[in-house]
């Protein structure tokens, strides 16, 4: 302990050394590891708050500075420079702390590879050897097609010959079947010179940057100068190459011609977990769409992870956007200036298409997480609810209320269980309300709560960590008051969930709490008030079907309170009392009896 309070004073101190600047931080462990590498506008105030404000930082966040044994900095000229160096520095050496890049996915790339008579291929695999790449693509088809439309347009050579000049004078080749058909005009065999294939070559590049006006317009100039000049075949065929083009893009999602070169950027949260979604806009066309999933192992604000995002992007793909679209702006002040958050027009929907596949990626991930880690997701599930809530411990144990009746009539209650965020079917209760009369849903509210746990107190049981009210502040408020007398209210965290707005309220706070209606925790919330609901209304029905049964067989002369216990015990309904027979209603009340019902009801006897 002496040990860990005389170096943490020891870094507090060297952090008063740091400079004034920007730069890059890097915090390394005993064993000389970094694990966690951060960037600063002002090194020594963003250093400082690691140490100075401990009370202030998560849980998380705490643990990881417990194990800073050492730290080192890098000055650099500006945050530009900062951003881009922690960035390098964390793809090598992927410190524990980082907010990290956590699908695991390779996505296809189209490659002009750097060599004579470059070809162009499909690859999952981006090397830094001088080539093109151009991608990723996040469906494969996407970019099979592409390079099926530039087959189609270019004659492009698919062999992995070795075509300098040397080879090709030395006539070591022969042209191949894709020669024959027309496919390849044999480059190998000097049928097709180096510069016509390379121009080919930067017509291909500007159709991978979506910019495939230029290449129409090309194309059909070609086709009109042929067709003036009586070729009527090529003609045919510049035609036919206009035409691929125009199909391939009508299969394109065109977003406004008027937006041109447009990065898109969304991040949606969960936990620890970032889902991102990327779209480049090029010519009013997207060109890309990328799904992303960040891990981030210590709390870090929404602006920083979406700082990381474009960079990340960026470093992968080129910064050639004009602008960039955002929900909200990232820490980054270099970035901030070329980000805009659109409040209508085409932008605005542009943003909410991105949105929507990053939202639809947490759905796929959390359900692939709750179907193959169910205890993850349980974990998962339990901890939004406490951070949302507020909670001071996970809540593996909710009970939530919902009150029934028509007029006054047949009030009943329903309370439901969920253990570690499942329902836990066997601990659901129906109550019948005793105390209360009339409709008087407040009142309810107060005899059902109090009479569960002065129940489960007198039991020694098991009590919740979280009570869900179905209502509004005046149910809320009499539960309270019930927990109050009981002596709980400080151990147990009760919320009501109002119908018309799903907002949640809580006891003494006038603002209603509105969470994001894909959270989890409202979902949560809302299976377990539907659940209430559900549970209550079938007991509640029930009782209202038992208690008009009883009502007319009370009509019948004859038949008693015991006589009608004995009919609702045995045949459960009112149809099943009239389809007995009378032996069977003689063997149940006797003669007497069974003649009076017969009788009101109109049935002959059958002896």
């Amino acid at each position: 302990m002496k040990e860990g309070t005389s170096l943490k004073t020891a870094l507090k101190e060297r952090v008063k050394l740091l400079p004034l600047s920007p730069g890059v931080y890097r915090f390394l462990n005993k064993e000389g590891v970094i694990i966690y590498i951060g960037k600063a506008k002002n090194l020594r105030a963003r250093v400082s708050q690691y140490f100075h404000t401990e009370e202030s930082l998560s849980t998380k966040t705490r643990v990881m500075v417990s194990k800073i044994f050492e730290f080192q900095h890098t000055i650099v000229e500006n945050e530009d420079d900062a951003l881009l160096l922690e960035n390098n520095l964390i793809k090598e050496f992927l410190p524990r702390y980082n907010v990290m890049l956590k699908d695991g996915k390779t996505y296809p790339w189209i490659c002009i590879k750097n060599e004579e008579f470059p070809r162009v291929y499909i690859t999952r695999r981006n090397i830094k050897d001088g080539s093109k790449y151009f991608g990723p693509y996040s469906a494969v088809n996407q970019a099979y097609n592409l390079v099926e439309l530039i087959s189609a347009l270019y004659y492009i050579r698919d062999c992995k010959l070795s075509l300098d000049k040397y080879h090709i004078e030395q006539n070591r080749y022969r042209p191949c079947l894709k020669y024959h058909i027309g496919k390849c005009k044999a480059p190998c065999v000097g049928r097709f010179s180096q510069k016509e294939y390379n121009e080919q070559i930067e017509k291909i590049s500007a159709l991978l940057k979506g910019e495939s006006s230029a290449l129409i317009r090309d194309f059909r100039e070609k086709m009109l100068k042929a067709s003036s000049e009586l070729r009527f075949e090529e003609a045919q065929q510049y035609k036919e190459k206009i035409d691929l083009i125009s199909s391939h893009n009508s299969k394109s999602v065109i977003v406004s011609q008027n937006i041109t070169n447009v990065d898109v950027f969304s991040l949606v949260f969960e936990n620890n977990i970032a889902f991102g979604n990327y779209i480049r806009i090029v010519k009013g066309s997207i060109i890309q769409s990328l799904n992303i999933e960040f891990k981030i192992p210590i709390e870090e604000s929404r602006e920083t992870v979406m700082t990381l995002f474009i960079t990340e992007m960026h470093s992968k793909f080129g910064d050639t956007s004009d602008e960039i679209i955002v929900p909200f702006y990232p820490d980054a002040d270099t970035l901030k200036k070329r980000c805009h958050i659109p409040l209508r027009g085409d932008k605005l929907t542009l943003l909410s298409l991105s949105s929507k596949n990053a939202l639809m990626l947490k759905r796929e991930r959390l359900k692939q997480e709750e179907t193959l880690r169910p205890q993850e997701h349980q974990e998962r599930v339990l901890e939004s609810i406490k951070r949302d809530l507020n909670l001071n411990e996970l809540p593996s144990h909710i009970e939530c209320f919902d009150n029934s009746n028509i007029q006054g009539k047949y009030a009943v209650a329903a309370c439901v269980v969920f253990k570690n965020g499942l329902p836990s079917k066997k601990d659901y209760r129906h109550f019948n309300i005793k105390r209360v009369v009339g409709a008087n849903d407040f009142a309810t509210m107060k005899e059902v709560v109090n009479r569960r746990y002065s129940r489960t107190i007198s039991e020694g049981g098991e009590l919740p960590q979280l009570v869900i009210v179905d209502g509004g502040r005046g149910q809320l408020n009499f539960a309270w008051e019930a927990l109050k007398e009981l002596g709980l209210h400080e151990s147990i965290k009760i919320v009501g969930i109002a119908k018309r707005l799903e907002e949640l309220i809580v006891p003494g706070d006038p603002h209603p709490l509105f969470l994001d209606k894909n959270s989890v925790t409202l979902r949560v919330i809302m299976h377990l008030r539907d659940e209430a609901h559900r549970f209550g209304i079938t007991h509640h029905r029930n009782k209202r079907s038992k208690g008009q049964i009883v009502s007319e067989l009370r009509q019948i002369k004859g038949i008693g309170e015991k006589s009608e216990q004995k009919l609702l015990q045995k045949y459960k309904s009112l149809a099943g009392i009239k389809r007995a027979s009378y032996k069977e209603i003689c063997d149940t009340l006797g003669a007497k009896a069974a003649d009076a019902l017969f009788a009101y009801f109109e049935r002959d006897v059958a002896r």
